[in-house]
């Protein structure tokens, strides 16, 4: 049989979800979500511990055999101890919310002091000291009672490293493959984040987003993704590109699942400054805004500017915004951005100068053999036969020769940046056309992974919030010859609630997801 005719088929013939038929459709958590596994829990059909034993034989068989999607880099040898604590404490009637017990991948750029490693998918880091606490997000996912079920893998240091990179690939994890089509690309890079939750190696998983990192795997992995407002979730811990656009951000399989995941990470981070904003802003629980009919009477704004992927991905966002406007809304089309595309100049500048002092200074902070940024691309040129068989370090050697912060030349391309993409753009649309929120094509279909050319990337509509440090969401959206697509929804700082209001309206209109068929037809090990 021809090899990629096999992989299209697969990818083209998509299943309902749960109960499709298939004698290989047995896994007892399939398309399980948060509500569900705490009401298993809650009537002791299964405990925290049998959940994570469920997830863990999944991933050994999706991830390490069968289809090798290599999404999970690593998982904790201490997932099961803790998830037995945690269904302790349950049987004590102490549960501390709705994560109680939920395992969470976490990907490999988030500290945790525990017996994880966390090394951005470098050989560089692997073996070094770990770090010596956990990061923000982590800590507050554990005293929300998640069991953190292990790393996953990314683009290597966020894909910040060659202009001709490679999604989804590291050194230390290889390369992550799309769940919808094997020989594509997950987009990157929380690429192991998105395929680990689209192919149901867990039910949430956290990524990192600098410029489209959480919303760009989500969309083309089928599953929601949320980059929050800068400073809602504390960056202590993670390890850095680009501080001014840096955040974490919850991927799930539906929007009400990614809003617990946010609420659990938001609040004021000691270590993190841009978190002090967010004191007034933040939600424990966001699920307290989903409403069906969320889009009632709102005004919607379509961002015509990113409809540039071609008529099959045109047709599905048109579908979409007949669908919004089926459920109440009022669509204003188009609703463009002035500063259209103008920011990419100082976007790059503002990441080489940050990328450079930020990690100088996490780097110094881990306490081992690799210290700097010139470490790491020494490393890698030592190296090169691991670390660099497919794309070289032209970025981190640009970054390598900025100076301090203090220069005149990193403040105003920050400063223009915030500019062209906040007054000029996001806020100056949404003010000219009376909006409370934007939408566009997140991003395109996958692409064939590429090791010699690189990616293929159609640009979507990731940056400007992006490098306005403003919320994003992305929601399944449909498909394109059986590739998954997600429309973006997008607004000013804080309106994590309206945007979440919208995207469940929408979801629930719409009910776009759908697993991976493929995944139907594996022979796996179901204890």
């Amino acid at each position: 049989m021809n090899r990629r005719r096999f992989l299209w088929t697969g990818a083209a013939g998509l299943s309902a979800g749960v109960g499709s038929g298939s004698p290989h459709d047995s896994f007892q958590l399939e398309e399980t979500t948060v509500a569900q596994l705490s009401e298993q829990m809650k009537k002791g059909v299964l405990s925290s511990e049998e959940i994570c034993k469920l997830y863990l034989a999944r991933i050994q068989a999706l991830d390490r055999n069968g289809p090798e999607l290599r999404a999970v880099i690593e998982t904790n040898p201490d997932a099961l101890a803790i998830a037995r604590r945690l269904d302790a404490e349950r049987r004590s009637n102490k549960v501390r919310g709705p994560l109680h017990g939920i395992p969470v991948l976490l990907k490999d750029n988030l500290d945790t002091a525990d017996g994880l490693q966390t090394t951005a998918g470098s050989l560089a880091l692997l073996g070094q000291p770990r770090p010596q606490r956990d990061a923000w997000a982590v800590t507050k996912l554990r005293q929300a009672g998640a069991v953190i079920l292990g790393k996953t893998n990314l683009s290597e240091w966020a894909n910040f490293r060659s202009p001709h990179s490679t999604s989804g690939w590291s050194a230390r994890g290889g390369q992550t493959k799309n769940p919808y089509a094997l020989d594509r690309n997950p987009c990157g890079s929380s690429s192991g984040s998105g395929v680990a939750v689209s192919a149901n190696l867990a039910p949430l998983a956290v990524g990192t987003e600098t410029d489209g990192s959480i919303v760009c795997p989500s969309s083309m992995c089928g599953i929601v993704g949320i980059k929050p407002t800068l400073g809602l979730i504390g960056r202590s811990g993670i390890i850095p590109l680009a501080f001014s656009q840096d955040t974490a951000g919850p991927m799930a399989r539906t929007v009400r699942d990614a809003a617990l995941l946010l609420g659990a990470m938001s609040g004021v981070d000691p270590r993190d400054s841009a978190t002090d904003a967010s004191r007034y802003e933040s939600y424990a629980d966001y699920t307290q805004f989903l409403k069906a009919d969320g889009l009632r009477g709102a005004r919607i704004g379509v961002v015509r500017q990113y409809f540039n992927m071609g008529p099959t991905v045109a047709a599905v966002m048109e579908n979409c915004i007949t669908t919004i406007r089926g459920a109440g809304a009022e669509i204003v089309d188009p609703a463009d951005l002035p500063s259209f595309e103008k920011w990419r100049d100082t976007e790059a500048l503002v990441m080489a100068y940050e990328f450079k002092s930020e990690l100088n200074r996490y780097l110094a902070g881990r306490r081992g053999s690799i210290r700097s940024l010139e470490d790491v691309i020494a490393f890698n040129t030592a190296h090169r036969t691991q670390e660099m068989p497919y794309f070289g370090q032209e970025l981190m050697k640009e970054a390598q020769e900025k100076g301090p912060l203090s220069e005149p030349e990193y403040q105003k391309a920050l400063r223009e940046n915030h500019k062209l993409t906040r007054k000029q753009g996001i806020d100056a649309a949404l003010k000219r056309y009376r909006l409370d929120a934007l939408i566009g094509p997140t991003a395109g279909p996958a692409w064939i992974t590429d090791w010699v050319s690189g990616d293929h990337a159609d640009s979507g509509c990731a940056s400007p919030p992006a490098i306005a440090g403003y919320p994003h969401i992305t929601v399944p959206a449909g498909f394109v010859f059986g590739l998954p697509i997600g429309i973006s929804f997008f607004g000013p700082a804080w309106s994590e609630p309206t945007l979440l209001k919208f995207a469940y309206a929408f979801e629930q209109a719409r009910r776009a997801r759908q697993k991976p068929r493929f995944l139907a037809t594996v022979d796996y090990f179901n204890p």
